[in-house]
Order: structure tokens, then C-alpha cells, then sequence
């Protein structure tokens, strides 16, 4: 590559090492076998606060994140997702759906939203924006294939792509993960993992 490419990865996990940290591992470090920069953010360590619904990120216009009330973590988040090129998006499934923290990261996305109260809907910031990339990471108890049919992580995971303005080419799904908790990730998992990379840059 000419230019070193700068990956966000975002990682709603609950658990230190469990089955979709060890998919992002994975994908980080093809990432950086192939010479991209990557930044690995685990939300659990941010102080997230709960949207408060109030929509006042949403009434200026413009491409750029309208700003939250609320002064937490979010921000420097959000600086991190302006700065990036392409994303890798990971949250396992919790009760058929990402997990509570990514949930809460997802809905502070509003940002992304010009929505005036005059207005019926939003307008996506970045739906015009040069598409930036992104894979897409997950784990289920359930067979992969049936997890990714019968739960909405895979759904929750390509909206929150298309809200910061990229396109997913890819998902790694990991199927049954339940049944021992010091599992390690299949090889071939970790193979689909390299692969996916290599559409990011």
C-alpha cells in the first residue's frame, strides 16, 4: 500500500477474550500483517451514557456529527470513526440481539442525524459521503447459520455501518460457542477472518 489505512474496530463484547474478542483478534492482526493501522476499542472500558432522546444533536445540518448534550466517551469515539478509513463492527448476540453496550453506543449514533423537529424522519449525515468499508463480527450459541436467520445482530451490526457512512463487505459469524467457555476460535474462522480483511484495504 502507498498509504498506510487507519481500521477502527469497535467491539461490544461482554467477555474478556471470548469467542468474538478472539474473531477480532484475528482480523487485527491480518490487518496489520498487511500493513494498516488499526486501533482495537472494547466498549466496555468507555463511559457510554445512555441517549437521552432529547434530539438535539439532530436540528443543525451538515455531514459532520451534530453535537450530544451528554459530555462522555462518545466524543473521542466519534473522533476515532471521522478519522478512520474502514471499520471492523463486532458485538455477540445477547438474547437474539448485539449486546446492551453496543445497543447503547448504537443509539448515541443519532448524531449521524439531521432531523429537524419540523421533519418526519432524518436524514442520514453521511448517506451522500464517499462509502467508507466495513466487517462485520459475531458470535452465537446456535448454529451459525440459524443464529445469523433467526437473530437481528447481523441487522443491528450493517445499520450501525451504514449510519457512519460505510458499507459492510463482509461478516464473520461464529456458530455454537456455548458449550465451552474456553473454547478457541476455529481455524476456519480464522481464515475467514483473513480473508474479510483483505476487502478493507
Amino acid at each position: 500500500m502507498s498509504q498506510v489505512t487507519k481500521v477502527l474496530s469497535i467491539n461490544g463484547s461482554y467477555s474478556d477474550n471470548g469467542m468474538t474478542d478472539q474473531a477480532v483478534d484475528a482480523a487485527v492482526r491480518a490487518l496489520i500483517d498487511l500493513g494498516a493501522e488499526v486501533e482495537d476499542i472494547q466498549l466496555r472500558e468507555h463511559e457510554i451514557e445512555f441517549c437521552l432522546n432529547c434530539r438535539a444533536c439532530t436540528q443543525a445540518p451538515g455531514e459532520s456529527p451534530g453535537q450530544c448534550v451528554l459530555d462522555d466517551g462518545m466524543q473521542e469515539l466519534l473522533e476515532k470513526i471521522e478519522q478512520a478509513d474502514g471499520y471492523i463492527l463486532a458485538a455477540p448476540t445477547n438474547f437474539g440481539s448485539v449486546t446492551a453496550i453496543f445497543k447503547r453506543f448504537m443509539e448515541r449514533l443519532i448524531v449521524y442525524a439531521y432531523w429537524p423537529w419540523s421533519a418526519n424522519k432524518p436524514v442520514f449525515r453521511k448517506a451522500k459521503s464517499p462509502r467508507k468499508k466495513a466487517i462485520l463480527i459475531s458470535s452465537c450459541a446456535a448454529p451459525g447459520l440459524l443464529g445469523r436467520w433467526m437473530n437481528s445482530t447481523e441487522k443491528q451490526l450493517k445499520m450501525t455501518a451504514q449510519t457512519i457512512g460505510a458499507d459492510s463487505v463482509g461478516i464473520l459469524f461464529t456458530g455454537l460457542t456455548a458449550g465451552d467457555p474456553g473454547a478457541r476460535l476455529p481455524e476456519r474462522a480464522r481464515r475467514r477472518a483473513e480473508t474479510l480483511v483483505k476487502k478493507l484495504i
